[in-house]
């Protein structure tokens, strides 16, 4: 049932309703202590313009911890993190992902009027990043830190920040050869304009030839150099015997340079050094325009991603010091809080474990670990704090072991494009054959006319569309998905899509809501008292269950505390409040305490010596579920793969068609062999995941597609990745991408005319150097312009567009 809008309060930092736990200060409510925490920062500095700038300005702080950030103060660590120092003044990088609107610019790049000793800061906004330069002497890169953390941009800084190259979006040397194309590019065309316009070389002939002979200088870097990638392609596909797209694109670059020449040292012509530049210069444009659309998104992970930078080791004396995970090694003692990751093997020595390995096998329950027991790297410890003994060091756990498997190691087949490269095997084929047809139809009767009719075949013929229609028009769709939080990775990723036969899903995390449960009260009805009681005794736990009846119960008051209260991991929690003993648990913990237990499974709640009923969380499932797997159970035969036990069978049964389609307790393990065992049966596998234990099924698949609550958190290897919030809306994309493949097609169907048209020409012979000059450029522009045209229309029809979570 939704309450009323109307009885809503909504918090005055972050704009989140606060769930009838408002918190008055300064005439203003707000949902949490630490949105009031950072309105405090913000108002004992005059700085509540942030409020003003927009009207969701500030980032929820409900359910935050503080994070550990002595780590930052060790040099080593310090150091890779920081871009430049002299000793007196340093400048840091961080990502913030946080970064949503203008008051966080504003805010973030004011950050000297809180800290003294920052000197300047500046926000890349579609970067999500933040450059910072401060004094050595005044602040420290761990106080700087703190101060992001304490506002609610906490920097996303993992392991592998100390060792990931900077990211660029293309390679500056690219970056060169486009730009040596464009220069020759315009500059041959403004030579080429006396000869569009007519002038008569006979009259102007010192002009006409030194016009050419400047196109030729011009045209030598785009041949030998813009053009050398294509060429090196070509010849290594030659070598394999194979004919990808870039041989006739060499041979037309050759003909093209090669014809110009001789017309114009000869002085029988102007050339086609215009259609050359020009074409090389497009060819370098649609794959730059492919390259830098999602160059911001890491589709390669490993486990570095994953893990932060370092972890508290005890010494003889237990006392703490942050070390990076590197220098963690077997035997060393290590500290792990709540709410804190595992980083590596190890047996627990001191505390109770309540572990949480949801990331890594699926389950969603935490598992209960005594002292002795083994734990794996990669869950996370939802209890008291706890003590480990490291057997493994980080490189070698169980969680990095996932990427020894062949599937990481494999080199993936997904860069180039195979229709492309199709096409342009037969079309180099066919070309060939008809030049030698005119050659040898021209050689006996017209030696000139021979020469000519072979030349302007590959001239008029050189594949543009082939090679431009690809990167401009799926490009085009790459951005248009990216726009709506579909991020393909490139896009081989569209052809590899429309091959797709079987589909494979995990459960956790991508068919059900991340941290949101339904709960299932069974029981007698709770007076409003009742429920305050015990919604105030979850407060002093952190425990999924605890966490869920504490959203149950939101609509009523907390009372003033918990007396003697004390949480039992892995059991359940107590306390005394206002006089009633009031514990939430297992039947276990309860029959414990001296209380009997009858019924059901579940967490029970009792108040004083009776149980007065009982709780059972089921997974909340994504909006659309069941639109979105009967869209795929059209296209191919449909699989789930879950780490979790068999609770939800019934409930997903009907969904996929049958137990024979349902696996459950699956380890990562068992998905990626369930993959390659569908592969070996000659099926094409669309995976979709969302966490380390589907990493290995998600790269061995010939599409692997993750599901995430942020694209910018942290997500296993993948060949796309999805906001989750959109979901709902995969099979709109899945036929955009589709359709889009016909796009390509109908490109080709218009490149066969103006081929037809231009060949036509040529085999006579009859074809001039304006014609062709005319004809070339034209007809790649014409492809460019279709491309980026079409695409853009088809989203709209497809309502692409329009689309939203």
């Amino acid at each position: 049932q939704v309450s009323d809008t109307s009885t809503k309060t909504y918090c005055y930092h972050c704009g989140e309703d606060c769930e009838g736990n408002e918190i008055h200060f300064d005439d203003k409510v707000f949902c949490c202590t630490g949105c009031q925490t950072v309105y405090e920062i913000l108002k004992g500095n005059d700085m509540c313009t942030f409020y003003d700038l927009d009207e969701v300005a500030g980032l929820s702080q409900k359910g935050k911890t503080g994070k550990f950030y002595a780590f930052l103060d060790e040099p080593d660590v310090a150091q890779k993190l920081t871009e430049f120092t002299d000793g007196e003044r340093t400048r840091i990088n961080l990502h913030l992902p946080g970064i949503h609107c203008s008051s966080c610019i504003w805010l973030l790049e004011n950050l000297h009027k809180l800290d003294e000793g920052i000197l300047q800061s500046k926000v890349n906004f579609l970067q999500k990043e933040l450059n910072v330069s401060f004094l050595e002497g005044q602040t420290t890169l761990r106080q700087v830190v703190e101060l992001l953390d304490r506002l609610g941009y906490t920097p996303a800084i993992q392991l592998d920040s100390l060792d990931r190259p900077e990211k660029k979006a293309v390679d500056r040397k690219f970056l060169y050869k486009l730009g040596v194309a464009g220069f020759a590019f315009g500059n041959v065309m403004l030579l080429s304009f006396p000869e569009y316009l007519g002038l008569d070389e006979t009259i102007d002939s010192a002009y006409y030839y030194w016009f050419g002979y400047l196109n030729i200088l011009i045209s030598l870097p785009v041949v030998f150099y813009s053009a050398r990638d294509y060429f090196v392609s070509a010849w290594e596909g030659l070598k394999l015997r194979q004919l990808n797209i870039d041989v006739p694109i060499s041979l037309g670059i050759v003909t093209l340079f090669v014809r110009s020449t001789w017309d114009i040292l000869s002085q029988s012509g102007a050339g086609y050094l215009d259609s050359l530049t020009g074409l090389v210069f497009f060819l370098l444009t649609g794959r730059w325009f492919q390259q830098a659309t999602y160059f911001n998104i890491s589709f390669d992970r490993d486990y570095k991603s994953y893990f932060p930078i370092a972890a508290i080791r005890l010494g003889k004396n237990d006392e703490e010091q942050a070390v990076t995970l590197d220098k963690l090694e077997v035997g060393d003692r290590i500290l792990v809080r709540n709410n804190e990751l595992i980083p590596a093997d190890g047996t627990l020595v001191t505390g109770k474990g309540s572990i949480d390995y949801s990331f890594v096998s699926g389950e969603a329950v935490p598992v209960d670990r005594k002292a002795g027991d083994y734990i794996y790297a990669g869950g996370r410890q939802t209890g008291e704090a706890i003590q480990l003994v490291i057997t493994r060091r980080v490189s070698q756990s169980y969680l990095t072991q996932l990427w020894n498997d062949e599937a990481f190691t494999k080199k993936r087949e997904l860069q180039a494009s195979g229709l492309a490269d199709q096409v342009g095997k037969y079309f180099t084929v066919v070309i060939l054959a008809i030049a030698f047809a005119s050659l040898m139809y021209w050689v006996n009767k017209d030696i000139d006319t021979a020469i000519n009719a072979f030349t302007s075949v590959l001239i008029i013929a050189c594949p543009c569309a082939v090679a431009l229609s690809i990167p401009f028009t799926f490009g085009n769709v790459l951005r248009i998905l990216g726009k709506k939080q579909f991020f393909l990775k490139n896009t081989a990723v569209i052809e590899a899509l429309a091959k797709i036969d079987t589909i494979v899903f995990d459960k956790t995390g991508t068919l059900t809501i991340s941290g949101n449960a339904d709960l299932d009260y069974r029981g007698r009805d709770l007076s409003d008292k009742e429920k305050s009681l015990f919604l105030t005794l979850t407060v002093i736990s952190n425990h999924p269950v605890s966490r869920a009846i504490s959203a149950w119960l939101s609509g009523v008051p907390k009372l003033d505390g918990v007396e003697a209260a004390e949480e039992i991991a892995g059991k359940g929690v107590r306390g005394r409040i206002e006089g009633q003993v009031i514990r939430i648990g297992s039947a276990a913990f309860l029959k414990e305490e001296g209380l009997q237990v009858l019924g059901r499974a579940g967490t029970f709640l009792a108040i004083d010596e009776q149980v007065v009923g009982s709780v059972q969380l089921t997974n909340a499932y994504r909006s659309g579920l069941q639109e979105v797997i009967h869209y795929f159970r059209d296209k191919g035969e449909l699989y789930l793969l879950s780490g979790d036990n068999d609770a939800e069978a019934e409930r997903l049964r009907p969904l996929f068609g049958g137990d024979y389609f349902l696996r459950f307790n699956q380890s990562p393990t068992d998905k990626l062999e369930f993959v390659k065992k569908l592969q070996q049966e000659g099926r094409h596998v669309l995976m979709i995941g969302d966490g380390l234990n589907d990493a290995g099924a998600l790269q061995q698949s010939e599409v692997g597609l993750v599901v995430t609550e942020d694209a910018n958190n942290f997500t296993p290897a993948s060949d796309g990745v999805l906001k989750a919030d959109r979901f709902r809306l995969l099979p709109l994309f899945l036929e955009f991408s589709r359709k889009s493949i016909y796009l390509v097609y109908w490109a080709y169907s218009l490149a066969f005319v103006y081929n037809t048209i231009g060949l036509s020409f040529a085999v006579r012979g009859a074809l001039s150097p304006v014609i062709a000059a005319i004809l070339m450029p034209l007809s790649s522009v014409t492809i460019v312009l279709f491309g980026l045209l079409s695409s853009t229309l088809l989203a709209r029809r497809s309502k692409i567009d329009k689309s939203h979570s």
